[in-house]
């Protein structure tokens, strides 16, 4: 905490903070990073994405265990050691985190355990958990302060039985019913988990359908399974009241059609989403503004209104996600070292890790739509690809949307096991401006779910191999 200086401030060690901070000291620059935590990985890796998928990978086996009886394979009733588990994907988080640390140190990087606010442009105000204080000077800082989730009013503070997404990842307890307020992508893989583990899970949503934002068709094939896994989906329906009782939480629920009704959850996780960290940084001082919704203002460069400040990931905009704020990262760093390069992504991909789990990049179907952009949409049924019926998993689909007259495809959706993987090649597909032709031409190997893919764009020809569909006319 020693008063001192440094090139490039990064304040946030999460996927956006160690990424800028590890390739700023890879291009030779002298690097400070600053954040609370004893190693690196913020939200993502301690409490968010990386815990999460650890639980999901356990969900995923109870589930293969029960499908297995239908081959001909039977487990039993597979026995839940919570204390096992919960150290279990504790050790994945302290494996992970203590890498981070040896890249710190092998990268030379000064790593302060503490807090940051701006004392002026160029000058941070430090304090750690101890209360020592101490000033950083800077000549570029990178703002990476990442998200929180957001809190509902309506409900008490109650740590017990109210919970947040971190709360539901300690495992503390299996509860017997579980509420989840919201159905966006966190609450339905949290809700997933606790299914998997033995708890009777409803999720109430006020939309009129799951997962905002990707197509409903994809989103069907989930909707399907977690209406068999959760004990009830209640859309078009909010709460309107929550009040803890001795054996739980009362709930009330107010549905469009319905008079309200109350029922009694042991748990409550509320998961609506998440709100950026831009509140008490003293950003005014450095000449660094918000917009309307509490984001850093930035432009392509990830440049904010202050020259010598940056920001990156969450605290900076949609999409809230850890590879999008990577990405940033890199286009924060080069332009600190002199290199003139902006952020212009063909596609930042979406994944659910639900089961099946859907991924999508590019345009959607659901956006064309709205924007009233003509294009050609194809689809393969994942009933109609050998791997999937050799998984047992034809509850799948993957489309492709397409422009008409180029062939150039704009954006992808893969709903099934597996999907967050082969997203990837979609979106490299999109990032070097491919079109049909130039899928459909791709060798992919046999039998695989990657196949998918070229079929869905062999269908806009009207070849594909395993599915049927007349030849487009040309006029």
């Amino acid at each position: 905490m020693a008063d001192n200086n440094t090139q490039v401030a990064v304040i946030g060690a999460g996927p956006g903070g160690y990424t800028a901070a590890f390739l700023a000291a890879d291009m030779g620059l002298t690097v400070t990073l600053i954040d609370p935590a004893e190693n690196p990985g913020g939200v993502c890796l301690y409490r968010g994405c990386i815990p999460s998928k650890a639980l999901l990978h356990i969900a995923r086996l109870i589930h293969e265990a029960a499908e297995a009886e239908a081959w001909g394979v039977s487990f039993g009733k597979p026995g839940i050691d919570i204390d096992r588990m919960r150290q279990w994907k504790s050790d994945v988080v302290t494996g992970l985190t203590g890498g981070l640390g040896r890249l710190v140190t092998q990268r030379k990087i000064n790593y302060i355990r503490a807090s940051a606010v701006f004392s002026d442009a160029r000058t941070l105000s430090l304090i750690d958990a101890d209360g020592k204080t101490g000033t950083l000077g800077f000549e570029h800082a990178i703002l990476a302060t990442g998200s929180r989730a957001t809190e509902m009013p309506l409900f008490p503070v109650d740590a017990d039985r109210i919970w947040n997404s971190k709360k539901a990842l300690d495992l503390e307890t299996i509860p017997t019913t579980l509420l989840v307020v919201g159905g966006g992508y966190i609450g339905l893989e949290l809700g997933s988990v606790y299914a998997a583990l033995g708890s009777e899970v409803t999720v109430v949503e006020m939309l009129p359908h799951l997962l905002a934002g990707a197509d409903r068709d994809l989103v069907r094939f989930l909707s399907k399974t977690l209406t068999d896994r959760f004990k009830a989906i209640l859309l078009n329906t909010t709460v309107t009241a929550a009040k803890i009782q001795k054996n739980g939480v009362k709930i009330t629920f107010q549905s469009q059609d319905d008079e309200p009704r109350s029922q009694l959850f042991q748990r409550v996780l509320v998961a609506v989403g998440r709100r950026p960290n831009s509140i008490g940084l003293a950003l005014e001082k450095a000449g660094v503004s918000l917009d309307e919704n509490g984001f850093v203002r930035t432009d392509n460069r990830c440049r904010t209104a202050a020259a010598i400040v940056f920001a990156i990931g969450d605290v900076a905009g949609q999409p809230m996600l850890a590879h999008k704020a990577a990405y940033e990262a890199r286009i924060a760093v080069e332009n600190i070292a002199g290199k003139d390069v902006i952020a212009d992504p063909a596609a930042i991909p979406a994944v659910v890790f639900t089961d099946p789990e859907i991924a999508w990049a590019g345009l959607t179907e659901g956006a064309a739509k709205a924007k009233g952009r003509a294009v050609t949409v194809t689809r393969f049924p994942w009933a109609a690809s050998g791997r999937a019926v050799t998984l047992g998993r034809s509850d799948g689909l993957t489309k492709l949307i397409i422009d008409p007259q180029t062939e150039r495809l704009l954006g992808a959706g893969i709903v099934g096991p597996g999907a967050g993987e082969l997203i990837a090649e979609a979106t490299l597909a999109l990032e070097m401006g491919a079109n049909a032709t130039d899928v459909g031409l791709t060798i992919h190997p046999h039998p695989t779910l990657s196949e998918t893919f070229k079929e869905a764009a062999d269908i806009f020809h009207g070849t594909a191999t395993h599915y049927y569909r007349p030849k487009r006319t040309t006029k």
